[in-house]
């Protein structure tokens, strides 16, 4: 009986040793297996501050200027020379009708009237020996337009270089000019001092000049 309590013990105490070596073998694992986690933290971290700031070097390359190389004096290429500008020309010279006077070809100089313009005065400057105009034909003209007082330029065809066209005596234009030009014949300068009533009025709208005007008209054509 007592040799079977000692044999008790015994297998007791052996028990409790390989109980006490067991948790001693786990503890130590563990103790290994958080080591291990500690270190892969540690790398982990060093990695990502190695590619955070690898990527940051990029950044600064990606924004950064381009270098550029500056030729030394001697090196540089001369300036080419500016390419030479036209010299500013006239407006062409408008075709005339057969015979016609060439003074036709330059621009008259218009200067302003004199005294109370009361009503249409046309005087002759040049006399051509084509058809006289008929009201409703198409004419070609060239002209010049002052105001009669001060003799200031407010149109001139000559401007654009090309003579115009419109129909006559058909209420297409100022009565000054309906009136005045019916009858005259082609290669023919006239002068037209037109009263307001006959132009455009005292006060027009639209920016056309008012009071009486001077109107210099070669009639080049007429069909």
């Amino acid at each position: 009986m007592v040799a079977e309590q000692r044999t008790a013990k015994q297998e007791r105490r052996a028990a409790a040793k390989a109980a006490a070596a067991r948790a001693e073998q786990v503890k130590k694992r563990n103790q290994a297996l958080a080591g291990a986690g500690a270190g892969l933290a540690v790398i982990a971290v060093l990695v990502a501050v190695f590619f955070f700031a690898r990527g940051g070097d990029e950044a600064q390359q990606v924004g950064a200027p381009a270098l550029t190389t500056t030729a030394s004096p001697s090196a540089a290429a001369a300036p080419e020379p500016e390419p030479e500008q036209p010299a500013a020309t006239q407006p062409p010279a408008p075709a005339l009708p057969e015979g016609a006077d060439p003074a036709l070809q330059t621009k008259p100089e218009v200067k302003a009237g004199s005294g109370t313009l009361t009503k249409l005065v046309v005087t002759p400057l040049i006399t051509g020996k084509g058809a006289a105009v008929k009201a409703g034909q198409t004419i070609t003209v060239n002209y010049v337009g002052v105001t009669y007082a001060e003799g200031q330029e407010f149109d001139a065809s000559w401007k654009g270089g090309q003579p115009v066209n419109f129909p006559i005596g058909v209420g297409q234009v100022i009565p000054g000019w309906d009136q005045g030009l019916v009858g005259v014949t082609v290669g023919s300068r006239v002068q037209l001092d037109i009263p307001a009533d006959l132009a455009y009025g005292d006060n027009p709208q639209g920016g056309a000049p008012g009071g009486p005007l001077r109107f210099v008209v070669d009639v080049l054509a007429a069909q």
